[in-house]
């Protein structure tokens, strides 16, 4: 039943394309629509895998000869390209928003955290898949050292790539945050997290779909409400293109 809503999820939402998706966003009886079945989905979802339940995990001979990169392939910035020069000394990842105890990590410092290493597959919106291995702390380990307030409902992620001339962002819920397949992941393969993959830092999401894995993390903020971020609906191709918030597979 899970194979069966992920293909036919991913299938719908890869043949409306982005010029589908931004004209049936521009309808209020459509986006109604729209919005009623991801309500749907996400609470079948939840319902059918339960809050913690993992996604399937494979062994090292089943990862991919290549990870393809897609999206944002770099951050055109000087600053980025000084530290991808130089293994990221100065990139910090911010933690903040609705915590007693704001974070500002280095990379060393998250490697020197917990990790976690799973061989997981990501499936694209557009149709494709990859297996990789990948390896960071949890995001609820630097939820946990920031001290997240009990106002907070979701976090939202932070890049630094800009596609169309918009920020890129991403959002999840407490649950997903506190998944133990939610990570913030360092490294694809066993090597430093290439540039086309969002290095130095991306998040895994792993019962979601490839979006929802927002690249070339800056920060992590929980909020209360996503009403007055980006524009009001979780991230950017939710925004940009109308694609649903929750994206489970």
């Amino acid at each position: 039943m899970a194979d069966i809503g992920r293909r036919g999820l991913l299938a719908g939402i890869a043949a409306l394309g982005v010029g589908a998706c931004s004209k049936m966003a521009d309808s209020d009886t459509a986006r109604s629509i729209f919005n009623a079945a991801e309500d749907w989905h996400r609470a079948a979802h939840r319902t059918l895998a339960g809050r913690q339940n993992l996604a399937p995990e494979y062994a090292p001979e089943d990862r991919s000869p290549s990870f393809r990169g897609n999206g944002s392939l770099t951050v055109d910035s000087d600053f980025y390209r000084q530290q991808l020069g130089q293994g990221f000394p100065d990139w910090r990842l911010m933690v903040g928003g609705l915590v007693e105890r704001p974070l500002a990590l280095s990379l060393t410092d998250i490697r020197a955290l917990p990790q976690r290493t799973q061989i997981t597959r990501h499936d694209c919106v557009e149709g494709w898949s990859a297996i990789g291995e990948w390896t960071g702390p949890q995001l609820g380990t630097l939820l946990d050292a920031a001290k997240v307030r009990e106002q907070a409902n979701f976090i939202v992620l932070r890049c630094a790539d800009t596609l169309y001339g918009r920020e890129y962002y991403e959002s999840i819920d407490m649950v997903d945050a506190y998944h133990p397949q939610t990570i913030i992941a360092h490294a694809l393969n066993g090597e430093p997290l290439p540039e086309k993959n969002g290095a130095p830092l991306r998040a895994r999401i792993e019962r979601q779909l490839g979006y929802k894995h927002a690249k070339f993390l800056t920060g992590i903020e929980a909020v209360a409400s996503l009403d007055d971020i980006g524009a009001g609906k979780g991230g950017f191709w939710e925004d940009f293109a109308g694609y649903q918030w929750y994206a489970g597979i």
